[in-house]
């Protein structure tokens, strides 16, 4: 009777409240460090969501980090040996945890296998170069195109789908941050997003538009539909807060020339912006990221150093206005092409919009959140566009062309393998910096049916822009770059994507292009390139406005509501 007695005090919801705290704690504790077992099975990468990753998996590295095109000039003290853990590296997970393709995050393949050789023009010479490689790779993942697509199409709302909760998972010091979660009020602005939403979704079928090819589209439809309305609907406030240099000073000329033209021309359009920040859809943050590496003297010369600047001015605007916190960031965004551009923010703005020229899906670029933005070299700020176009396919007689510094590991290796190998394969180191080594520069791109796009230190090159400017198919050698306007545009239409480890086979790839499929191609890199072009008054379909709609896209599909009980 005393035992009964006392089981009938006892609140049997305590009992079921604990029992399921610990049940969510042990779940969450078998996410992040896995079933410990001596089992071989257990220390085998764990997939989730499309990417695996094994957390005990060490890569020493050879990195530089300050960018390759500094137009020449490079820090002597910029290369260091880094140990990156994955175990420290903060890693996005899918709570729906969806089969996805093979992707692996174990132990690093090599971009070319121990049985490749590089020739010589003798064939009595054979030096391999995967000790070049083994030294050099980077990354342990490689995900290819086809994968990217599949990542892009689980990212996109669907009522059919599981619901999808993103986590950011920091190995180190476990903490979480609910990324998509809905705003703490609701406002007006996301009703009208919702809308806009919904006419995207249910967009009339376009099969043809003036000045447009629907090939290049994922779905030109969808996409008129969400430009129209992008045009007629969205508003941007541009915070007022942050001192020159870092803050509001464009820097249009050079490598880093995508974010100085877009905050350049985001600050003086009349079209979209709006004074009073409570009729805003988007919250635009102006920050040269290339100015922040550079402006801020020897005290501030680490990532972490320059992230917890950064952090002050998201403080800063927090404190000041309601917006940030409505929506924890979501509906902010900024847009960065420093290579640094990525690891700057993904701690502190992990939940805005960033469009970022250092596409690399591998360090933390998130497809269907982030967007990719293009590199475009601008030597006249003046001139934005001067020396586009090209001669016709037939009159093209080299086969493939690549000129450029040996920054990285994959360079060498490509002029290595192929520098005048071929009589049709123009594969080059540096070129003059002359005005006659940079017209003959042009006139290859010109005069090639494919432009190599290899990477450098880091997965973007401005190779890829001037291949479409000089009406070139761009041929990316990238792995896991992540092209710009990746969620509106079907890059394998225009381009051609050869993974790191068949660099080998580069000629073999391009000379098995069928002729009727290279024109079409190259007819579709003419078609393309409006949309990478800087005009110093934004028109139509521009690289201003595309970067735009990327921006207003991507907020659109994670567009959530407050919760009416």
């Amino acid at each position: 009777m005393r035992i009964l007695s006392r089981l009938e005090r006892f609140d049997i919801r305590r009992l079921l409240s604990g029992m399921i705290v610990t049940v969510g704690l042990i779940v969450l504790l078998v996410l992040c460090f896995g079933i410990p077992c001596r089992n071989a099975f257990c220390s085998s990468p764990v997939k989730v969501s499309g990417i695996v990753a094994n957390p005990t998996e060490v890569v020493k590295t050879k990195m530089n980090h300050s960018s390759e095109y500094e137009e020449g000039t490079r820090n002597n003290d910029s290369s260091r040996e880094n140990v990156v853990a994955i175990s420290n590296v903060k890693v996005e997970l899918n709570a729906s945890l969806i089969p996805s393709p093979n992707v692996s995050l174990g132990k690093p393949e090599m971009a070319v296998d121990s049985s490749v050789l590089v020739r010589s023009n003798d064939d009595s010479r054979e030096s391999n170069v995967l000790p070049i490689m083994r030294r050099h790779k980077q990354v342990a993942a490689t995900v290819s195109i086809s994968q990217m697509n599949s990542l892009l199409i689980q990212s996109l709302p669907s009522s059919h789908s599981p619901v999808r909760v993103f986590f950011i998972v920091d190995f180190s010091h476990l903490r979480l941050c609910l990324l998509d979660k809905k705003p703490r009020w609701s406002s007006a602005r996301d009703s009208e997003m919702l809308s806009a939403k919904s006419e995207i979704e249910n967009a009339s079928v376009v099969h043809e538009s003036l000045g447009l090819d629907a090939s290049i589209y994922r779905n030109i439809s969808k996409f008129l539909r969400s430009y129209d309305l992008m045009e007629r609907k969205l508003r941007v406030y541009v915070y007022k807060e942050g001192k020159k240099p870092i803050f509001h000073r464009p820097m249009p000329r050079g490598i880093y020339a995508s974010e100085g033209w877009f905050m350049k021309l985001m600050e003086s359009n009349k079209k979209f912006l709006v004074k009073d920040p409570r009729k805003a859809h988007l919250f635009y943050i102006p920050v040269s990221i290339k100015a922040l590496r550079t402006s801020l003297g020897q005290d501030f010369q680490t990532p972490k150093s320059l992230a917890d600047h950064l952090k002050e001015y998201v403080d800063l605007i927090a404190a000041k206005y309601k917006f940030w916190n409505r929506t924890a960031g979501a509906d902010h965004f900024l847009v960065a092409c420093h290579d640094w551009g990525n690891k700057l923010t993904k701690k502190h703005m992990s939940n805005s919009v960033r469009a970022l020229c250092n596409s690399n899906v591998a360090q933390g670029f998130r497809i269907g959140i982030d967007t990719a933005l293009p590199v475009t070299y601008i030597r006249s700020a003046e001139s934005p566009i001067e020396y586009r176009g090209g001669k016709t396919p037939s009159e093209r007689k080299i086969l493939a062309f690549f000129a450029g510094s040996m920054h990285g590991y994959l360079r060498p290796i490509l002029v290595q393998l192929w520098e005048n190998k071929e009589p049709d394969m123009k594969i080059l180191g540096p070129m003059p910096r002359d005005p006659q080594g940079k017209k003959q520069y042009r006139e290859y791109m010109k005069s090639s049916r494919y432009c190599i796009c290899a990477r450098g230190y880091e997965v973007h090159t401005p190779r890829v822009v001037e291949a479409i400017v000089n009406e070139c198919v761009p041929v990316i050698i990238a792995d896991n770059y992540v092209p710009p306007f990746f969620e509106v545009l079907n890059w394998e239409e225009f381009a051609v994507f050869v993974e790191e480890k068949d660099i080998q086979n580069l000629r073999n790839i391009l000379v098995s292009i069928p002729e009727e499929r290279y024109i079409g191609m190259q007819a579709r890199v003419k078609t393309v390139q409006q949309h990478f072009l800087w005009h110093k008054k934004p028109v139509k379909f521009d690289l201003f406005h595309m970067i735009l709609h990327s921006v207003w896209h991507s907020r659109i599909n994670r567009i959530k509501t407050k919760s009416r009980h």
